[in-house]
């Protein structure tokens, strides 16, 4: 089942907060999200500048016309304004009954100016009675138990019982006014406690988190979850909401969190990551193959001596870059990912053993000041920590010479002078490896920040540039051209 689930709050038209923020988050856990709205609020990240409150009777039709219509699975319940509003969805609740009320108490503005007056104030307290779940910050708390802000954790729970017992029903107690490195959360009904723990995100960018965190749990509870599941599913969405809340870049105030991050890496839009690097590489891509070197290798007229040269600065190249793929593995998040750049590691060995017993004496060898150069390229990534900045920079020697086999595939005889090396860049086995490496980096850049995908570009286009040094150093070593 879709649950069917319905804000009633006010609007926010940068849409970090209010009835915009709960469709996100609605839409996040997989509900269809519907909004009656309370309030018209002219807002942005930097502050409130005007509230214009709509007729209360419009308010009680918008409600009328979505349950006489639509069976409502769960509702949640935000910004009232005014007593005659909460009057409005009071009535409203007592006919309908939805299966699961969250009323987030939207009490104090982030400055810690009280947004309602004393009837007003009144009215959510009503409501409170209504509610399945009700989810105060700190100093809403406070105002709902008539008491001093909460300091310490301690002290939250307390009050977060007395409302729990005065009301009968459950506190999502928050912990993000608390100080230190962490921020819990809790699940406080006259039964006990539940605490989920949760690290604190050193972020400016929290605007509506209260509403977003409340319509999240009203999806959940109408997806069948009780309460503190509902809160360990949704605690470390918000943590990653409001880690990503920067990459958004939505207005020079606080800005919103990220509600869809969990979704973006499986977003299908426009051309994947590789697809446009390899685009980019256009240039570098035609160097390569108007290359003397490699235009010798596809006609095998190429000097032996100058291939022997390149085989050994290639075998001394793999024993770096196996290392290099062996990094990618330790930094990999995912089992499968690990185990393929293992196995990549290890066919370089393989590919390494093969050179020396069939072409090059690895004897007293010594790195070429383009194969140095390159292989300290991947090494300096590698030791960045970044695992999206090294897939990028290893992918380069997957596609390049996967392309470039794919094209010479069947246009040599039998007999060709470097046949073997044609065949094994050709190899459909080193293809479907090529493959999956430009999979993994795609998916890589679609969970990175915009600096990320920068830095992924920057070492792709890098690692790129190496590859066409290394095919004109045999020649241009020896004062040939190499076009």
């Amino acid at each position: 089942m879709i649950p069917r689930v319905l804000s009633i709050a006010g609007t926010d038209p940068t849409g970090g907060a209010g009835i915009q923020g709960d469709l996100k988050s609605i839409s996040a856990f997989g509900g269809y999200g519907m909004a009656a709205v309370t309030a018209l609020v002219a807002q942005n990240t930097l502050g409130v500048r005007e509230v214009h409150v709509p007729p209360t009777e419009f308010l009680s039709a918008q409600l009328r016309a979505v349950s006489d219509d639509v069976e409502i699975d769960a509702v949640k319940i935000g910004m009232l304004g005014s007593a005659e509003v909460g009057d409005i969805v009071s009535a409203w609740l007592a006919d309908v009954r939805p299966p699961a009320v969250v009323l987030d108490p939207v009490m104090i503005a982030t400055s810690g100016d009280r947004l309602l007056d004393a009837d007003a104030e009144a009215a959510v307290r009503g409501l409170c009675r209504y509610a399945d779940l009700v989810t105060p910050n700190l100093p809403e708390l406070a105002v709902l138990v008539d008491e001093p802000v909460a300091h310490d954790w301690d002290t939250a729970v307390a009050q977060a019982r007395t409302l729990a017992a005065r009301a009968d029903t459950a506190v999502l107690l928050k912990g993000g006014h608390l100080r230190g490195p962490e921020s819990p959360d809790a699940i406080v009904d006259t039964v006990g406690i539940h605490p989920v723990s949760g690290r604190r995100v050193d972020t400016p960018h929290t605007h509506g988190t209260g509403c977003s965190l409340s319509s999240a749990m009203a999806t959940l509870a109408a997806h069948g979850l009780a309460w503190p599941a509902a809160l360990e599913r949704a605690k470390p969405w918000l943590t990653g909401a409001l880690e990503h809340a920067g990459d958004l870049r939505v207005g020079r105030g606080n800005g919103p969190i990220d509600h869809l991050h969990e979704l973006r890496p499986h977003l299908d839009v426009g051309p994947a990551w590789s697809t446009a690097a390899w685009a980019e590489a256009a240039p570098v891509r035609a160097d390569v193959d108007a290359c003397a070197f490699v235009r010798g290798l596809a006609s095998g007229d190429l000097d032996r001596a100058a291939f022997t040269w390149y085989l050994e600065q290639d075998l001394l190249y793999l024993r770096e870059y196996a290392r290099v793929l062996a990094r990618a593995a330790a930094l990999a998040p995912t089992t499968e990912e690990q185990r393929f750049w293992a196995a990549a590691s290890a066919s370089c060995l393989v590919e390494e053993a093969r050179l020396h017993e069939s072409h090059v004496d690895a004897t007293g060898l010594e790195h070429a000041p383009d194969t140095a150069a390159y292989t300290d390229h991947l090494h300096a990534v590698s030791a960045g920590g970044s695992y999206a900045v090294l897939v990028a920079a290893v992918l380069p020697c997957f596609v390049l010479y996967t392309d470039i086999g794919a094209r010479w595939r069947g246009t040599f005889a039998p007999d060709h002078a470097y046949a073997d090396w044609l065949t094994a860049y050709g190899d459909e086995v080193f293809a479907a490896s090529s493959a999956e490496a430009s999979r993994i980096a795609d998916a890589a850049a679609r969970s990175a920040s915009p600096a990320v995908r920068a830095a992924m570009s920057a070492a792709y286009a890098r690692s790129m540039r190496w590859e066409r040094a290394f095919f004109e150093a045999p020649l241009r070593r020896r004062g040939e051209p190499n076009s």
